[in-house]
């Protein structure tokens, strides 16, 4: 009783220092956007920054120092702590995402608000929240003008130059201006690994649409803020400003440098490049790298520390993945299926767990060193201890190669694959509903694979009630109902596995066969592929303690940084120019400001990496299993895989489903006739399957009906 007591103290404590970083990093990030919405005003340039300026006054930092305490420090500070309350989370027994949102009432902000148009389906949330960003654009672009505008006559008189020339001059600087606030966002939602992110309940997939609109927003603004000063300097003989990179000060060159980079990711972006040219896509976007390195020289690195917080998380974010990707991951076999879709099976470290419906990236060298692909992942960390598992359709050049090579007469005996992640959510939130509808199209079926097998783990072992689950799928040919047969693993001898426990019904829907296809019955196949000792399993970057680890990447690396910059400013620059800004060359100084950046963090990063190697004794356990079992392996050959279905033996899950053939599920029938006072209505598949379930959800004056969109429009 002694011992039970400690326990729930123990939990009590690790609750309120939970809470406490939670509330107190909320303080701290209102207090981050007071700054922007105080920035655009004189009140701001005329008294707090000067204010600050004097007492924070260093021959260390110099006038970047206050920059970097004011907008990038706050940041970064929230970015630690939320990986300590992650840490704390991953190591309690309750699930602080569902705390949380009954805390702020917030579930019944998740609900549908618009489900057609440009902007997809959006909650009340994300709808509240936009606008609340618009209006901080319009805000700050009319204090900035009202700011500048106060003097303009004056100021034309001097530069003897017109009122509207002034005036457009003005405009176009405080359009740029304006340009920052979306530029200081736009790297958060592509940190995968990001604490942040985890912190208030997103993840890297789900936020992907929030880069997709800050990026459309900063490129109009930049846009126009190029396109003005273009103007001006015609109007007023000033052609020659195109080409001057100024010593000191802003450089012209470099911003439009900085433009034009950005102007060809945009282009790239247009819906009918991405999806007919994915590749062109995906290679243009590594400008961003000239984009931000020539933004910098253009402003200068303490301006520019204004939006220097995200782009330093995601820069530690890249550099992690680099280490990761590094990796060759022992892939262990591959399920080939008539569909022309195939199944990875990969070694998995035995302390990694993740989330139904995570995600990792793939690349596989011998296709293309450059690309990577996401896929969810289907095996459940509980049911499947040692392997982690992902199906890949054959839809594009990528994967129909992939499908190639593993399909072909002539088996491989190896692959060489480099895998980044898992990434997701920490919380199982369907779980708590009394019915699950999973709705799917196609491929996009995978991510249920997983839900369906975590909740059968949990209704065989943990004798919990378990949600009743209705999976409607859709497919196009009754040779693609064989996707539904990966909800049972490679190997079922697993007594966890038994998913006669859980109240699962399946309705399939072909939509273009009016029947069975009796002529194309492919057995399905698996390869089994040599081990390599070079391969890996598939672990967490950084650990079990990834979280823990990240913050103190974080707040170390930063240190670092501080320090060698610190140590240049007094003991080289300083002494030039004695804080002017006005003597030492401008890209000089940004140009080894960045490079201290990325030397701090690669120190730090890398250290924690090998650290965390060093400690990890389940590799070599993971690699000595599959080394022992390679004799007992089936070999690198196909043979004919058949499945045991717990009370089912020899039979397929695809004979228990009801198949519809020549019609498309009607879902406002199959949702109306659910009954249950929580119902969980998960969808994943094409984007007009997404909204048309999103727009029956929210037409329900019941607020019975929970809508959740899985998405895969990366």
């Amino acid at each position: 009783m002694n011992s039970e007591s400690e326990m729930r103290r123990g939990v009590s404590g690790k609750m309120c220092l939970q809470m406490g970083i939670w509330w107190f990093s909320m303080f701290i990030f209102v207090g981050y956007v007071m700054v922007w919405i105080v920035k655009p005003t004189n009140m701001f340039y005329l008294h707090w920054f000067p204010d600050i300026e004097a007492k924070a006054d260093s021959i260390y930092l110099g006038e970047q120092g206050t920059t970097i305490l004011i907008f990038t420090f706050p940041i970064l500070l929230i970015a630690t702590l939320a990986g300590l309350y992650l840490h704390l989370e991953q190591k309690s027994s309750y699930d602080s995402t569902e705390s949380k949102e009954r805390l702020l009432g917030l579930a019944s902000w998740k609900r549908p608000l618009l489900t057609k148009g440009p902007l997809g389906i959006v909650t009340i949330t994300e709808l509240s929240f936009a606008v609340m960003f618009v209006l901080l654009l319009i805000w700050s672009f009319c204090s900035y003008l009202h700011s500048m505008f106060a003097n303009v006559a004056q100021d034309a008189a001097k530069e003897r130059d017109h009122v509207w020339e002034v005036k457009l001059d003005y405009s176009a600087l405080a359009l740029g201006l304006v340009g920052n606030i979306c530029l200081a966002l736009l790297f958060f939602p592509v940190s995968r690994g990001s604490s942040i992110l985890r912190f208030i309940g997103l993840t890297s997939e789900g936020s992907i649409k929030y880069h997709i609109w800050l990026g459309h927003t900063a490129m109009v603004l930049f846009t126009a803020h190029g396109l003005g000063y273009i103007i001006f300097w015609s109007k007023t003989h000033q052609t020659s400003e195109i080409f001057k990179w100024n010593k000191v000060g802003v450089s012209n060159v470099a911003g439009e440098v900085s433009l034009l980079a950005g102007l060809i990711m945009w282009a790239a972006t247009l819906p009918s490049i991405r999806r007919k040219a994915f590749e062109l896509f995906f290679y243009t976007h590594y400008l961003y790298i000239v984009f931000v390195v020539f933004y910098v020289l253009h402003l200068g690195f303490s301006s520019s520390c204004t939006v220097l917080p995200g782009f330093y998380l995601f820069m530690i974010d890249r550099y992690l993945r680099f280490l990761q990707s590094q990796q060759k991951i022992r892939l262990v076999s591959a399920r080939v299926l008539p569909c022309e879709a195939v199944e990875l099976n990969f070694s998995k470290n035995l302390g990694l767990c993740y989330a139904p419906t995570s995600t990792i990236f793939i690349n596989v060298p011998s296709i293309s060193k450059l690309q990577w692909h996401p896929f969810t992942i289907t095996s459940c960390s509980d049911t499947d201890p040692d392997t982690l598992s992902v199906v890949i359709k054959s839809s594009g050049t990528w994967s129909n190669t992939l499908y190639q090579k593993l399909s072909s007469s002539s088996p491989l005996s190896h692959l060489d694959v480099s895998i980044e992640g898992p990434y997701g959510q920490d919380s199982t939130y369907y779980s708590r509903h009394e019915l699950l509808v999973l709705i799917s199209g196609g491929s996009g079926i995978t991510p249920f694979i997983s839900i369906i097998r975590s909740l059968v783990f949990k209704a065989s072992t943990e004798g919990g009630k378990t949600p009743r689950v209705l999976l409607v799928c859709a497919f196009k040919k009754s040779i693609d109902l064989t996707m539904i047969d990966l909800i049972l693993p490679v190997s079922t001898t697993s007594t966890t596995f038994d998913i006669s426990r859980l109240q699962l019904q399946i309705e399939a829907y072909v939509t273009r066969d009016q029947q069975p296809d009796m002529e194309d019955q492919k057995l399905t196949q698996t390869s089994w592929f040599k081990s390599n000792p070079l391969d890996e399993p598939v672990s967490a970057v950084l650990g079990k303690n990834s979280w823990l680890y990240l913050s103190i990447i974080i707040s170390s690396s930063f240190i670092v940084f501080l320090l060698l910059i610190g140590i240049l400013t007094r003991y080289y620059i300083y002494p030039i120019d004695h804080n002017t800004d006005l003597i030492y060359p401008n890209i000089s100084r940004s140009s080894l400001s960045m490079l201290f950046i990325c030397i701090s963090i690669a120190i730090v990063a890398t250290s924690a990496f090998l650290w965390n190697k060093k400690q990890n004794t389940d590799l070599e356990q993971i690699k000595n299993i599959y080394s022992s079992n390679q004799s007992t392996s089936p070999g690198s050959g196909h043979y004919n895989d058949e499945k045991e279905l717990g009370s089912l033996p020899l039979q397929s899950l695809v004979q228990t489903a009801k198949v519809h053939y020549g019609e498309r599920p009607d879902i406002k029938k199959i949702l109306s006739g659910c009954d249950g006072s929580s119902i969980g209505v998960l969808v994943s598949g094409p984007r007009k399957m997404r909204h048309e379930v999103a727009s029956i959800c929210t037409s329900c004056s019941t607020d019975d009906l929970h809508f959740e969109s899985i998405s895969f429009s990366w």
